[in-house]
């Protein structure tokens, strides 16, 4: 059962009950990620989250890990572009002590100046192993691209300079201004009852005020654009990207097939024709990024230098492919039980419901039940999904960035019509 309750400070409180488990999931989010940043605190966001875990009024940097792991839990957190979460999962019978320790870390951080610093040195060598990991840098080489100066082209951890200057002041006004009570979503999956569940949250959440700085930026403007990162790397890695359905999108579920038949799988288009086949790669597959009011859909690739143009005339040629042909039946339904088996088995974990529960409160305002998910996969067509791929697909809508020994005249997308 899916429950729902607003705290007088404006906090969501959503649960499910799932008694059949002895697990307990519980998160808190903040509608706050890179995407509401500007160039003054690019990577404020991510730092608050450390600081979070480096000690309250009433618990010490330790004291707030072996909490968690003295009853067999897990406690973690991640900063994305428009999301920040906190979350734990812990057997149902430590449940008040779960949202105890959240509400401390939430409310009772104290933001001490010696571990910033110590903090600072922390996330710079995140940064560093970021860009020494190039399969990984290329995304956020690759957003700065495509996003055009937009802050959803922002890097999650902030750059180099940012990091460095931050400081207690910049951290606590970041933080007072963003994490109120109309900002945040509390969420629970588990073997847990709704009432008990609100009684803690106003006990231990009530007294965050309601007040907050309404996170909204402007629909991002993209445009076709090549670019390279030279850099010398055995391979190169590369993304070709373009414009795909929002988070909130009636065609973000032709979205999912479109993403899933091209390169979303081993079984996948892509797969089955650069790797497969061919042998010119060992990682190639596309992802779907949704954010609120603009989404990406990218194709990754490692291939070596000399193999670059014949790797992106494949993508470009299923590309065009996909604009103009119609998905067979046996494809379609293939490919609308690979999306809907997934969904259903991830849906298996209480740590799934609750991120889901959350997520479809922030974007939709509601809980969306599983059966109308399967039922919007099933109503996709084969033209629904070409369609969007003519709209997605065509001629100087693309962007290409790559990282690696090679120049922009290796990777131009002159020749695609489309």
């Amino acid at each position: 059962m899916h429950n729902k309750t607003v705290l007088s400070n404006g906090i969501r409180v959503i649960s499910e009950d799932i008694d059949h488990v002895r697990s307990i999931s519980i998160g808190i989010w903040v509608k706050c990620g890179s995407r509401y940043e500007d160039h003054a605190t690019n990577g404020a966001a991510h730092f608050i989250e450390h600081m979070l875990f480096k000690g309250t009024k009433n618990r010490s940097a330790f004291e707030i890990a072996s909490a968690i792991d003295s009853v067999g839990g897990m406690m973690n957190a991640f900063t994305g572009k428009e999301l920040t979460s906190f979350y734990i999962k812990i057997p149902d019978y430590h449940l008040p002590m779960a949202v105890d320790l959240l509400a401390d870390i939430f409310t009772n951080s104290c933001f001490d100046e010696k571990e910033i610093m110590k903090e600072q040195s922390v996330v710079l060598q995140e940064i560093n192993m970021t860009e020494d990991s190039p399969d990984d840098y290329i995304h956020d080489y690759f957003d700065g691209v495509f996003w055009n100066g937009h802050p959803l082209g922002f890097p999650i951890l902030g750059t180099r300079s940012l990091v460095a200057s931050l400081n207690r002041k910049t951290l606590l006004s970041f933080f007072d201004a963003r994490y109120g009570g109309d900002n945040l979503v509390l969420s629970a999956a588990g073997n847990l009852k709704h009432d008990e569940f609100v009684d803690l949250a106003n006990k231990k959440f009530g007294s965050i005020p309601a007040g907050i700085i309404k996170p909204q930026t402007d629909k991002p403007v993209v445009s076709s654009k090549v670019a390279v990162f030279k850099k010398d790397l055995e391979q190169v890695h590369m993304i070709m990207g373009t414009l795909a359905p929002s988070t909130v999108s009636p065609e973000r579920y032709s979205g999912f097939l479109l993403n899933a038949i091209l390169g979303g799988s081993m079984s996948s288009r892509l797969f089955q024709e650069i790797r497969e086949k061919r042998g010119l790669a060992y990682a190639i597959h596309s992802f779907v990024s949704p954010y609120m009011d603009a989404g990406i859909l990218g194709i990754y690739a490692g291939t070596g230098e000399e193999r670059v143009p014949v790797v992106i005339n494949l993508i470009l040629e299923e590309l065009k492919r996909l604009r103009h042909e119609l998905l067979t039946e046996k494809e379609m339904a293939q490919v609308k039980e690979l999306i809907k088996g997934n969904f259903l088995l991830s849906m298996e974990s209480t740590d799934s419901r609750m991120i889901r529960l959350a997520k479809s409160e922030i974007s939709f305002g509601r809980h969306i039940p599983e059966d109308d998910v399967i039922a919007s996969v099933d109503a996709v067509t084969a033209e629904d999904v070409r369609k969007l791929a003519f709209e997605m697909f065509k001629a100087g809508a693309i962007s290409l960035a790559a990282m690696g020994r090679i120049s922009e005249k290796d990777i131009a997308l002159d020749s695609y019509e489309g």
